[in-house]
């Protein structure tokens, strides 16, 4: 009976982590929480979701304790709880992928590789940056980058990209990183520059997985308060 009671009385605090990754569009709030944290009002854009509706799953998401905010200013901020919630994910993903063929069919189909280019493992890209040769650029949103960003990367925005393409050297290889393997953004950079003529890759996976292997992040230093 005790062990009864117990299945009874721990299975369903188990449930309330189910409940609430029970809804694409709040799987989908973590992902962009695991790129830094961000407003109602930026989230609700991003994932062109309306503000009710992204405050309420929200909710059901800070009381299943995945995500917890912090006031700044006016403004709250969402962020994930810790770094196993972004694990979770990734492995939820790495799931998906492993016994569900649809994923990998919609990915093939919505995000073609440009001319069938691999993509650079997240291991070959440490030994690419250890050796130099090769520029590394962030596609994300400018605030993604801030809040964290591999080492030596450089921020180009993909809707800045063209406009400053001229900052970039064609004597390097290029590669793209943005947010997951799931991010069309360096799919868009790598295509376009590779039509402009550069030698352009895209990462394979983005800074939640380098950063769930424990390699090092860098951080935009903060602007010191005025006293």
């Amino acid at each position: 009976m005790a062990t009864r009671d117990l299945k009874n009385a721990i299975y369903p605090q188990f449930a309330r982590i189910g409940h609430a990754v029970a809804s694409p569009k709040r799987l989908e709030f973590l992902d962009l929480l695991s790129q830094g944290d961000k407003t109602v009002e930026a989230l609700a854009e991003q994932a062109a979701t309306p503000m009710k509706n992204t405050s309420a799953h929200l909710r059901v998401l800070r009381e299943a304790r995945l995500v917890e905010t912090r006031r700044e200013g006016t403004f709250v901020r969402y962020r994930l709880a810790g770094d196993e919630v972004a694990r979770f994910l990734g492995s939820l993903q790495e799931l998906g992928r492993q016994r569900l063929t649809e994923v990998e069919s919609i990915a093939t189909t919505h995000l073609p590789d440009p001319d069938g280019v691999e993509p650079v493992t997240l291991a070959e890209l440490r030994i690419l940056l250890r050796k130099g040769g090769v520029t590394l650029i962030d596609v994300r949103p400018r605030d993604e980058y801030d809040a964290g960003h591999i080492p030596g990367a450089l921020s180009y925005p993909l809707p800045e990209l063209k406009r400053r393409l001229r900052e970039i050297s064609k004597g390097s290889e290029i590669v793209a990183y943005c947010r997951g393997p799931y991010c069309a953004y360096s799919f868009e950079a790598v295509a376009w520059l590779r039509k402009q003529g550069y030698r352009a890759r895209r990462a394979a996976q983005g800074l939640p997985e380098w950063r769930a292997r424990g390699y090092p992040v860098d951080r935009a230093p903060q602007p010191r308060s005025r006293s």
